[in-house]
C-alpha cells in the first residue's frame, strides 16, 4: 500500500468516526419529488429548496402535471431559489420527458437521467443512491470539489473529473454517503471562506492546513 493510499483511508476513517452516516437534506416523498429538489438546488440552500417544494408539490404532484404547466406559473413558485426562469423550463422539460418517454416513472440508470433537462452526473448520482439505493458515482457538489482539492484528493477542477478521482480511492460501499460527510465537514469545519484549521481533526494530514 502507497503512502498516498495509508493518508487517504486515514481521512476517510476520521471523518466517518466523528460524522458517522449522513443524509441527505432534501425532502422528498418519491424519487421524483427527489429530483425536481435536486435540479432546483443549484445555488440555493436546502432549506429554502424544501420550502418552496412543500407548496410546488402540492399544486404539481406528479410528472404529468408538472410538465403541463405554464413556465410563468412555475416561476412564482420556485423563484426565491434563484435562476428561476431556467430551473423552470428544465423542472417543466424534465417532467414532459418523464411522462412521455418514461411512462411518467423517473428512470433508474444513469444513461437515462442523463437525458433529462438540467440534469448533470451530479443530480443523476443523487437520485440513484437517495431515490433508488443504487451506488453508481460520487455527487460532487461544491463542497465535495473544495474539499477534494484542499485535502489533496483530487486536483481536478471539472466535477466529473474529480468524481473519477474520488472513485479511485474510495470504497464503493461509501460512494453514496462520502458527498454529505463532506458536505457536513465543509459546513461545520471547512468553510469556503474561512476553513477553522483551530478544530480541523484532519488537519496533521491536510496539505492546506
Amino acid at each position: 500500500m502507497t503512502t498516498t493510499n495509508i493518508k487517504t483511508d486515514e481521512i476517510f476513517k476520521l471523518l466517518m468516526d466523528n460524522y458517522g452516516h449522513q443524509k441527505i437534506a432534501l425532502k422528498f416523498q418519491n424519487p421524483f419529488e427527489l429530483l425536481i429538489a435536486t435540479i432546483l438546488s443549484a445555488q440555493c440552500t436546502d432549506k429554502k429548496v424544501n420550502e418552496v417544494t412543500e407548496a410546488l408539490f402540492k399544486k404539481y404532484p406528479n410528472p404529468a402535471s408538472l410538465g403541463s404547466a405554464k413556465t410563468e406559473d412555475i416561476e412564482v413558485i420556485i423563484r426565491s431559489t434563484g435562476f428561476y426562469h431556467n430551473k423552470a423550463q428544465n423542472i417543466i422539460k424534465t417532467s414532459q420527458i418523464i411522462t412521455e418517454e418514461f411512462n411518467g416513472k423517473v428512470p433508474d440508470t444513469i444513461n437515462d437521467l442523463l437525458k433529462l433537462s438540467g440534469v448533470a452526473r451530479k443530480t443523476a448520482n443523487i437520485v440513484l443512491y437517495n431515490g433508488y439505493g443504487i451506488i453508481e458515482g460520487i455527487a460532487v457538489d461544491t463542497h465535495v470539489k473544495r474539499l477534494s482539492n484542499r485535502l489533496g484528493l483530487s486536483d481536478a477542477t471539472n466535477p466529473d473529473k474529480i468524481e473519477m478521482d474520488l472513485m479511485q480511492i474510495i470504497p464503493r460501499e461509501l460512494w453514496g454517503e462520502i458527498t454529505y460527510i463532506l458536505i457536513t465537514h465543509g459546513r461545520q469545519i471547512c468553510d469556503a471562506k474561512k476553513p477553522r484549521h483551530d478544530i480541523c481533526f484532519l488537519c496533521d494530514l491536510c496539505p492546506s492546513c
